[in-house]
C-alpha cells in the first residue's frame, strides 16, 4: 500500500536517500515514532537492503528531535555484531543524505536478512511451545550480548522481527525508539514468546495485523495457557512474568530468561521423547484416515521381552542346522552313523566341533583397539569460553556433546575475521575425574575455521594461563585432532582462532559435536 508523507508518497519504485535507494516492499508501520518499514534497493551496491523510515515534517521541531534520537542510537549499535541482529550499514539524517523534500527526518539502512515475516508466521496458528522456546532463546541471546555493550536494540514490535531461513529470529529493521530502555528490551522477549505460542501481542503499539492480548478484570495479561492448554506451565508463566512489571515475581533481566529457557526446553524434549517411545503411534490408512492407538510402557516391554525369546530361538535353530549339516556330511564320506560330530555342552551354543580328520578353526577374537587410543569419554560440562564476556550463543554449547549431530553451538556472526574484533572464542570442558587425552574428534559445519587445544588447570582460567597442546584446520564434517603426545588433565578448551566463512561474506563458525578420546 502506498502511505502518504510530505513531499509525496511512500510507494514501490519511489527513490530516498538522495536518489541511492529504490523501494521495492512494505513490510509494516511501527506508529509509534512514524517508522515505516521497507525493502528496498541500493542502486549503487546493487544489492537489498532494509529500510526504517522515520516520516514526518522537518517543520516539527519535536518530532525533528525524537528521530535525531532514534538516529544517534541507531548509529551507535551500528558497531554491535550479532547474528540475531541486522547490522547497520547507514545511517542518513536531515541534510546528511535526506533532503527536506523527501518528507522523512531520516533514514535507518540494515542489511537485509532474507526469511519470512514473524506476522506471518503465527497468522495461520501459534508455534509450538518448544519451536517457540528455541527461536526465543536465539533472540534473548543477542539481547543479552548487546546489553553488557550498554545497547538498547528496541525489538519491541513483532513487525521488526524477521524468522531467517534456519529458524531463528532476527531483529530485521533497527532503530530503537528515543526512550527506550533495556527494560522494554526484556518485555520484549516475554511478548514474542505470548506471540508466538498465541497470535496474540501483549504490549501496546502492535500492528493492528494481530490482535491483543487479552486480559484479565484486575488488568493481568491472561496467560498463554488459558488460551492454548497445550502451552507448558512455565512456558507461559515465563512470558507473563517477563512482560508485566508488578510483584516479585518477574523476570528482569535476558539472563534469566536463558536459564529458564534452558530448563524448559530440556524438560519439552524429554517429554517429547517419552510421547515418541511409550504413548502414542499413528497409523495412516489408504484413504487418509489416521487412527490412534495407545502403547503403555508394560507392552514396550512384552515387546522386547518376545524379541530377545525370538532371537534365541534363531540362535538355536541355527545350531542344530549346522549339526545336521556335519551329519549329511560324514554320512556321504562313508562313516558311521554313530561317529558323528560331538558337540561340546560346556561351550557355547555358537560352537560347534568339526568333523574328525579336520582342524579346529582358529577361535575368533574380538578386532584390535585402534592402537594408543581408548573410548571415548564424555566431558561432565561445557561451556563457551571467551574470557571478559558471557561469550557467544552460551545457551547451546551443551548441544555440542548431545551426541546428537542436528543440533550444534555456533559463535556469533562478525563482519570481520579473527583477530580484528577480538582474539577468539572458544569451548571449556570439564571432565569429571582427569583423563589422559588423545584426540579430539570435531563434527563441523564450517570449513576453514582453525582451533588450538588448550589445557587448564582450572575452571575458569585467562587465556594465558593455558597451554596450547594441539591445533587443526576444521573441513565440513568430521576432523580428528591428534595431541603430539597424550595430556593428562581435567579441564580443555577448544579455542578457535580463525573463523569460517558463510556464503553471505560474514565470519561465522560451527561446531556440531565433540568426541574426546584418550589414550589407551
Amino acid at each position: 500500500m502506498g502511505i502518504r508523507a510530505q513531499g509525496g508518497s511512500l510507494a514501490p519504485g519511489r527513490v530516498v536517500g538522495d536518489g541511492r535507494y529504490r523501494l521495492l516492499a512494505q513490510f509494516g508501520v511501527d506508529e509509534r515514532a512514524a517508522a515505516h518499514l521497507w525493502r528496498a534497493r541500493d542502486g549503487q551496491l546493487k544489492r537489498d537492503v532494509a529500510l526504517t523510515l522515520l516520516v514526518g515534517d522537518p517543520a516539527d521541531a519535536e518530532a525533528a528531535r525524537l528521530a535525531r534520537r532514534t538516529l544517534e542510537r541507531a548509529a551507535h549499535a551500528s558497531k554491535f555484531g550479532h547474528g540475531g541482529v541486522a547490522r547497520v550499514l547507514d545511517v542518513l539524517s536531515l541534510g546528511s543524505g535526506v533532503t527536506s523534500s523527501e518528507g522523512l527526518l531520516g533514514v535507518v539502512v540494515a542489511e537485509w536478512t532474507k526469511g519470512s515475516d514473524l506476522v506471518d508466521l503465527v497468522a495461520q496458528r501459534p508455534v509450538a511451545p518448544a519451536a517457540a522456546a528455541r527461536m526465543v532463546q536465539a533472540l534473548a541471546e543477542a539481547v543479552d550480548h548487546a546489553h553488557q555493550n550498554g545497547l538498547v536494540l528496541g525489538l519491541d514490535h513483532p513487525q521488526r522481527l524477521r524468522l531467517t531461513p534456519d529458524g531463528a529470529l532476527k531483529l530485521a529493521f533497527p532503530g530503537p525508539l528515543p526512550e527506550a530502555t533495556l527494560r522494554d528490551d526484556v518485555k520484549a522477549l516475554g511478548a514474542v514468546l505470548y506471540l508466538l505460542l498465541t497470535g496474540r501481542w501483549a504490549l501496546p503499539g502492535g500492528p493492528a495485523a494481530i490482535p491483543a492480548a487479552p486480559q484479565a478484570p484486575t488488568g493481568r495479561i491472561i496467560p498463554p495457557r488459558s488460551l492454548v492448554p497445550t502451552v507448558p506451565a512455565e512456558l507461559s508463566s515465563l512470558a507473563v512474568r517477563t512482560i508485566e512489571d508488578g510483584g516479585h515475581g518477574g523476570i528482569r533481566t535476558s539472563a534469566a530468561i536463558l536459564r529458564v529457557l534452558d530448563q524448559v526446553a530440556e524438560a519439552e524434549e524429554r517429554t517429547q521423547l517419552i510421547k515418541a517411545v511409550g504413548e502414542e503411534s499413528a497409523v495412516a490408512e489408504a484413504d487418509g484416515t489416521v487412527w490412534t492407538t495407545k502403547k503403555p510402557v508394560k507392552d514396550v516391554a512384552r515387546r522386547k521381552k518376545l524379541a530377545f525369546g525370538v532371537t534365541v530361538l534363531v540362535v538355536a535353530t541355527v545350531v542344530i542346522l549346522a549339526w545336521g549339516g556335519m551329519m549329511l556330511i560324514n554320512l556321504f564320506q562313508g562313516e558311521s552313523k554313530s561317529s558323528g560330530p560331538k558337540i561340546n555342552v560346556a561351550a557355547s551354543s555358537s560352537q560347534v566341533a568339526p568333523p574328525p580328520g579336520e582342524q579346529p578353526p582358529p577361535a575368533q577374537q574380538p578386532p584390535p583397539a585402534v592402537p594408543g587410543v581408548g573410548a571415548a569419554v564424555k566431558p561432565s560440562a561445557v561451556a563457551v569460553f571467551n574470557p571478559g564476556s558471557r561469550g557467544d550463543s552460551p545457551g547451546r554449547a551443551k548441544n555440542t556433546t548431545d551426541g546428537d549431530p542436528g543440533t550444534s553451538w555456533k559463535t556469533d556472526e562478525y563482519d570481520k575475521q579473527f583477530p580484528v574484533l577480538k582474539d577468539g572464542v572458544g569451548l571449556i570442558v570439564t571432565f569429571k575425574d582427569p583423563v589422559n587425552l588423545s584426540q579430539l574428534k570435531i563434527n563441523a559445519g564450517s570449513p576453514g575455521s582453525k582451533v588450538e587445544i588448550r589445557s587448564a588447570d582450572k575452571k575458569n582460567p585467562k587465556l594465558d594461563e593455558t597451554t596450547v597442546v594441539a591445533t587443526g584446520e576444521l573441513a565440513a564434517g568430521e576432523s580428528t585432532i591428534a595431541l603430539q603426545q597424550p595430556k593428562q588433565g581435567q579441564y580443555f578448551i577448544i579455542w578457535i582462532t580463525q573463523l569460517g566463512e558463510d556464503e553471505d561474506g560474514k565470519f561465522i563458525t560451527e561446531i556440531k559435536d565433540l568426541t574426546f578420546l584418550p589414550a589407551g
